[in-house]
C-alpha cells in the first residue's frame, strides 16, 4: 500500500531576494501573545489554481497566529498577471504591513507558480520564487510558499510543508480500534495505513520520511514494527524475551532506541538497523526505563524512569553512559522529546489543576514551565522548527481525544481536526524539496 508520494520540485528560479538582514520588516516571535502582523495576500493572478494556493498560504499563515491576513475585499489594488511592482500607497492605506503577489500560469496539466513578498512601508521585495510542477501538487507547492514567507518574515525556517503521523481511533472504550493514520499538518491528505485489525501505538517518523516506527499487537504479541511508507512494506524488528515498545530513530535514521520489559524490569535497548544488532544501555534491577528520545546531533538521550523512586526525567550519552536526573519538580514525568533545536525537552506531568499537562524545560532541567493541559493532555511532538507542539487531549471523561498544536510560548492553542478520536501524534521534518 502507497502511503504518500514525495512531490518532485523544480524551484526554477530566484527571481529578486533582498537579504533578511536589511529588511525592516519582522515579527518578533521571542515574545508570548504578540500582536498578529496584518499581511494582504491576493489570489495569485492567472487561474483558478493561484486562488487555490493562496487560499491554503492564507490558512497556513493564520494558524500560526503570528500572521492576520486581510480580508479581500479591503484591498484597493487589484493585482494581474502584468502587475509588476505593487501601488504601495493602496496597501497602506488598509494597514497592510507585508503583501504577496504573483501569477499561478497553467499549461495543460503543469503549473508554473510564481510570488513575491513586499515590505509595503519599506517599499522593497523580500523574497520572490517561482516554481514549475504538477497541477496536483497545488497544495503542497503552498506549504513550501507559506514556509518561505514565515521564514523571511520571522528569520525562523517554517514547519507547514509536513505531515503529521498518528493513531486513529474508534468504537466503545472496552473495544478500541487504533489504526495508524497519516495526514498534512493542516488535517488535508487524510490517509488510514493500516485496516484496524491490530492494536497500534506510538508511530514515529524516521529522519528521512521514508519509514515509520510504530508497536503492534499483531500476532497477540507486543513488538516494535518498520514500516516503508513508499511500499507499504512492514517487518517486526525482532521477538525478544519480553514487550519491546517506545521506538524512536536516531537522528541518522541508521539505529533505534526502544524500551524491553521482562521480568519486572524495563530498560533501554539500541538497534542497529543495518545488522539488527541490539545493545543495552540503561541497566537496574527492578526498574522502569523508559521513552527514549534523540537530541538533535545524536549525542544524547532524555528518557523517564522511576530509578529514583518516581518517575524522572533523565539525559544520558549516547552509549549509555553519565546518567543525570533533570527533573526535580512535583509530581512524575514523561513521555519526554527533544526539540529539534534542541534548547528544549517537552513532556506530561500531572499538572497544577489536577489534570495532565504539557510541559518544557531546558536540557538541563532549568526553565520548566506548563504550556497547555486539560482533562488528559498526552504526548508531545515538535514541529519541524521546534516551535509549535502538537499533542492530545481529552477534556473530560468519556469525551473525544482530539488533536492540538500549542506555540511554545503557552499561547495560540488550535484544534487540528481528525475524522475520528486520535492520539499519539508525531510531526516530521519538513519534505525534501
Amino acid at each position: 500500500m502507497r502511503a504518500f508520494r514525495l512531490v518532485t520540485l523544480v524551484p526554477a528560479l530566484l527571481l529578486v531576494f533582498s537579504a533578511p538582514a536589511h529588511a525592516v520588516l519582522h515579527v518578533d516571535i521571542t515574545k508570548g501573545n504578540i500582536e498578529p502582523m496584518p499581511i494582504a495576500l491576493p489570489d495569485l493572478a492567472g487561474s483558478e489554481t493561484g486562488t487555490q494556493i493562496m487560499g491554503v498560504v492564507s490558512a497556513d499563515l493564520e494558524r500560526s497566529g503570528l500572521f492576520k491576513p486581510i480580508k479581500q475585499d479591503a484591498f484597493i489594488e487589484q493585482i494581474t498577471p502584468q502587475t509588476v511592482t505593487p501601488q504601495f500607497a493602496s496597501w497602506r492605506q488598509i494597514n497592510a504591513q507585508a503583501l504577496v503577489t504573483g501569477t499561478a500560469i497553467e499549461n495543460g496539466d503543469k503549473v508554473k507558480v510564481s510570488f513575491r513578498l513586499w515590505d509595503v512601508y519599506g517599499e522593497e521585495q523580500i523574497a520572490g520564487k517561482e516554481y514549475n510542477t504538477s497541477k496536483s501538487n497545488w497544495r503542497r507547492i503552498s506549504h513550501i510558499i507559506a514556509d518561505e514567507i514565515y521564514k523571511r518574515l520571522t528569520g525562523e525556517s517554517g514547519y507547514f510543508d509536513s505531515r503529521i503521523v498518528y493513531i486513529s481511533e474508534s468504537g466503545p472504550e472496552t473495544q478500541r480500534v487504533k489504526r495508524l493514520a497519516i495526514m498534512d499538518q493542516d488535517g488535508e491528505n487524510h490517509k488510514y495505513l493500516s485496516d484496524g485489525r491490530f492494536l497500534v501505538l506510538t508511530p514515529r517518523f524516521s529522519p528521512n520520511l521514508q519509514q515509520i516506527l510504530y508497536l503492534s499487537y499483531a500476532g497477540k504479541q507486543p513488538r516494535v514494527f518498520l514500516r516503508d511508507l513508499q511500499s507499504g512494506r512492514e517487518e517486526s524488528l525482532g521477538t525478544f524475551e519480553g514487550m519491546s515498545f517506545a521506538p524512536r530513530f536516531s537522528h541518522d535514521g541508521k539505529s533505534i532506541v526502544m524500551s524491553i520489559a521482562n521480568g519486572g524490569t524495563t530498560q533501554i535497548y539500541k538497534m542497529d538497523l543495518r545488522n539488527r544488532r541490539l545493545i543495552q544501555l540503561t541497566h537496574g534491577n527492578g526498574t522502569i526505563d523508559t521513552s527514549p528520545s534523540y537530541s538533535p546531533d545524536g549525542s544524547q538521550i532524555v528518557f523517564n524512569s522511576d530509578r529514583g523512586g518516581s518517575q524522572q526525567l533523565y539525559t544520558m550519552n549516547a552509549d549509555g553512559s553519565n546518567i543525570q536526573r533533570i527533573s526535580f519538580g512535583e509530581g512524575s514525568y514523561g513521555t519526554p522529546v527533544w526539540s529539534p533545536r534542541g534548547d528544549l525537552i517537552a513532556f506530561t506531568k500531572p499538572s497544577t489543576h489536577g489534570n495532565f499537562s504539557i510541559g518544557i524545560m531546558h536540557p538541563d532541567g532549568s526553565g520548566e514551565r506548563e504550556i497547555a493541559d486539560g482533562f488528559l493532555a498526552e504526548g508531545p511532538s515538535w514541529s519541524p522548527n521546534g516551535r509549535v507542539l502538537v499533542f492530545h487531549r481529552q477534556a473530560s471523561a468519556g469525551s473525544r481525544v482530539k488533536l492540538y498544536t500549542v506555540d511554545v510560548t503557552g499561547y495560540n492553542l488550535r484544534e487540528l481536526p481528525t475524522p475520528q478520536d486520535a492520539s499519539d501524534p508525531a510531526w516530521s521534518p519538513l519534505l525534501p524539496l
